[in-house]
């Protein structure tokens, strides 16, 4: 009896030894083969596929936790063992809750006998068993790493060696998809760089240089491309089309309907039409062109040098400010609807008489809406103050001062909107 009880231990002990040299064969088999990969897609399709022909299941997937409420797990790779035709497993909601609430292993050798999943409504021939282990990073959940429909039946040590092996993986797969978000990251800086590159070219080039005039126009994107747009567009009779707009929206949606919309204006420009006919036009052009909830606050005017008067349409933009030398100041707000929301619409258009030391001031609400740390905007009158107090200055110096003091009163809240002004001073 002595001698029996030593053998039955010495094999016990020799089975346990088998199956830690088994573990750690197939742990350093999955070191060794995601060691080369550094895509969450490759690195997951290794381990699965060690894990299903190890433990012999007919399929395996990872599942990555997402931040969809609908759909909180995302199926990153699934592997099925067998050549023949399988379908494939999809997890139900109430499985992958389960999981959630309890972070634990789950064994489950017979679905239909389970008292907690017999709601599943599993059709035969689908799957019968499975058996997940939670993928965690400092404790908590990152994924699952589920294998169905062994030959037999899911064993504690089948549910032992999927653990280790998901301790194993997690940070590894963690890592992985972590550098596959900066890469794609630095891809979308690199084309925001270019597009921010384009849309520079597609601004003025410089100011219009005009007898009796002073103007200068700015614009300070948010992001690298922005929705603010302005420009200077020479018209018949030497008359100067000035623009300025505020595409809604911010990064590269925004300025992609900025381009599009200032082909459009360059292309009305060429027409012999009046400024409000020009903005019925652009008018039509961006609700045909944009999709819904998309718009366009636009305001244009048609510089007449030599009798210096200015005939505007404003398109729902926020209206420009005239200053005058006797410190009254009146708005330009004659027009209609922003762009883009009811097609067809009419415009009006209104002219206004400029007279020597008259200051015109174009801008977006960037300016306006800037907020502090206390959430405060900066609001019209400061604008007005910051204008009442420089404008003896040129257009451009005007233009930096207003911005400075934006800057300024925004101190450490980071910049929410486009800054874009235009200024245009009537010389004395």
């Amino acid at each position: 009896m002595p001698e029996e009880t030593a053998k039955n231990r010495l094999e016990a002990e020799n089975l346990q030894l088998r199956q830690a040299v088994e573990e750690l064969s197939i742990l350093n088999e999955i070191a060794f083969a995601i060691g080369s990969q550094t895509e969450v897609d490759k690195i997951s399709e290794l381990i699965v596929g060690k894990c299903t022909k190890k433990i012999k299941a007919e399929q395996g997937c990872i599942l990555l936790l997402s931040e969809d409420q609908n759909s909180p797990f995302k199926t990153y790779v699934r592997k099925i063992e067998h050549a023949s035709k399988v379908i494939p497993i999809h997890l139900s909601t109430t499985l992958m809750g389960w999981m959630i609430k309890n972070q634990k292993p789950l064994i489950i050798n017979d679905l239909s006998s389970d008292k907690r999943f017999q709601n599943l409504g599993v059709k035969e021939g689908n799957f019968q068993s499975l058996l997940m282990v939670p993928l965690k990073l400092k404790n908590k959940l990152s994924g699952l790493l589920c294998l169905f429909n062994k030959e037999d039946e899911f064993s504690p040590e089948d549910q032992r060696l999927l653990s280790i092996i998901a301790v194993q993986s997690a940070q590894v797969i963690e890592n992985a998809r972590q550098a596959e978000i900066e890469t794609k990251f630095q891809e979308m800086e690199r084309e925001l760089l270019v597009a921010k590159e384009i849309q520079t070219r597609l601004l003025p080039k410089g100011a219009p240089q005009i007898e009796g005039f002073d103007i200068q126009g700015y614009t300070l994107p948010t992001k690298q491309v922005g929705g603010d747009y302005f420009d200077f567009i020479e018209l018949e009779d030497k008359q100067l089309g000035v623009a300025i707009a505020d595409v809604s929206g911010k990064g590269m949606p925004a300025a992609l309907l900025m381009a599009n919309f200032q082909a459009t204006l360059r292309n009305q420009s060429l027409a012999k039409i009046s400024p409000a006919e020009m903005v019925v036009n652009c008018n039509n052009s961006v609700c045909k062109s944009v999709e819904p909830g998309r718009f366009v606050t636009f305001f244009w005017g048609a510089l007449n040098c030599r009798e210096k008067s200015f005939t505007y349409v404003n398109a729902g933009h926020n209206p420009p400010f005239i200053f005058n030398k006797k410190g009254e100041i009146s708005r330009l707000s004659d027009g209609g609807l922003i762009l883009g929301i009811l097609e067809n619409s009419a415009y009006g258009q209104k002219k206004v008489k400029l007279n020597p030391g008259d200051l015109l001031l174009l801008f977006t609400d960037g300016i306006t809406e800037a907020m502090n740390e206390t959430q405060a905007q900066f609001e019209e009158e400061r604008l007005i103050k910051v204008v009442e107090e420089s404008r003896n200055l040129n257009s451009d110096q005007i233009i930096k001062k207003i911005t400075q003091e934006v800057l300024v009163f925004q101190g450490l809240q980071p910049q929410f909107d486009d800054l874009t002004l235009v200024v245009i001073k009537v010389k004395e």
